[in-house]
């Protein structure tokens, strides 16, 4: 695993070149890996400040998964588990939610980081709440309802000794691909209907706060040593997932010189969407309004092949361990932000998630 990592997924230059080299395809030739950094992975890696502990302290902050090619008729099983199904799957049941905090409490975080930009420690701040339930029997047939969410461009499910996380992202953390690296930036928000369409593409305070996070991606890229000019593809592009629109743009720059995966994750881990701008402000801030770590979510999780690479960012994601499923929703704030409707989003994008789950 490290050797292949060494050699695929940390030079990113011409990796297609590099995959037909050394890696030619046949029974044992490495496909490549899943990878899974957790958001307290990617505070650590920016050089931020740790928030509260995790409420899933059994599932690493990294993780990877070997792919290798077999002959026909070979099923070994891989490290992704397909969610079981049969006897047990029928006695799944799920308990009441537990949230973190109260909503009064949310809208109170949402005013602490509205002082905190009025003083001018910050120009926005993401704030994430947490919830869990309990559960008997076999949460997997539930799971993979989470990864098949529409709009979910990340939907995926991996499994560990003990633990599971699914995921219905819709969000480009960093993908590279054909010389260049791009990332998809999503802030901005409302209901799927030609009215909260209307109403997102009119929002001074939304189409404000997208493209502070779009500048903040601009810079992350432009930190690189391997990259040219970054440039904006597209900018408040409108898409829908399940229920609701989302706003997102794209940053892309051609890469020029050497780059590796270490370096690519320092420089957009954690997203600047789930942080906020400047990016180590804004994770002093969460770390002391939020009273639950961010966990799985907020993270990153996807695939490292031999000639790309793709990772989405943890949003609308879902862990299950020791007995328990966990989920984290909640919104960027500025200084035009009002509580009430920044506790009315997070629980409108936890909504959908809950409602799979409960099946």
């Amino acid at each position: 695993m490290t050797a292949w990592l060494a050699g695929n997924g940390l030079p990113v230059r011409n990796l297609i070149l590099s995959a037909t080299r050394f890696h030619p395809i046949g029974a044992g030739s490495v496909c490549g890996a899943s990878l899974y950094v957790s958001a307290d992975a990617g505070s650590v890696m920016a050089g931020g400040t740790l928030g509260a502990s995790t409420p899933v302290p059994g599932i690493p902050d990294v993780a990877a998964v070997l792919y290798v090619h077999t002959e026909p008729g070979d099923d070994r099983e891989s490290g992704f588990s397909a969610a079981s199904s049969g006897d047990a799957a029928s006695t799944y049941e799920l308990g009441g939610w537990r949230p973190s905090w109260t909503p009064a409490e949310h809208a109170g975080a949402v005013e602490a980081v509205r002082d905190a930009i009025a003083r001018g420690d910050v120009y926005q701040v993401n704030v994430v709440g947490h919830a869990s339930a309990a559960y008997t029997g076999d949460p997997g047939p539930a799971l993979q309802r989470v990864t098949k969410l529409a709009g979910a461009r990340y939907g995926g499910l991996l499994r560990g000794d003990g633990w599971a996380i699914a995921t219905a992202s819709p969000e480009t953390l960093v993908e590279v691909r054909a010389a260049r690296v791009l990332t998809r930036p999503i802030k901005g928000t409302g209901p799927a209907t030609e009215a909260g369409r209307r109403a997102l593409l009119a929002s001074a305070k939304e189409r404000a706060e997208h493209t502070m996070i779009v500048d903040l991606e601009r810079n992350d890229l432009a930190r690189l040593a391997g990259v040219g000019p970054v440039r904006v593809d597209e900018l408040f592009a409108v898409r829908q997932w399940s229920g609701l629109w989302q706003a997102e743009s794209q940053v892309s720059a051609p890469i020029v010189g050497h780059l590796d995966l270490a370096a690519l994750l320092r420089a957009v881990c954690p997203g600047g969407s789930v942080t906020g701008a400047p990016k180590l402000a804004a994770l002093q801030q969460i770390a002391g309004l939020e009273p639950v770590g961010r966990g799985v979510s907020m993270g990153a999780l996807g695939w490292v092949g031999t000639d790309h690479l793709d990772l989405g960012l943890t949003i609308r994601t879902v862990a299950a361990a020791e007995g328990r499923l966990h989920l984290w929703a909640g919104g960027g704030i500025t200084i035009d932000s009002d509580p009430a409707a920044e506790v009315a989003e997070a629980a409108a994008k936890a909504g959908p998630l809950r409602s799979v789950l409960a099946r």
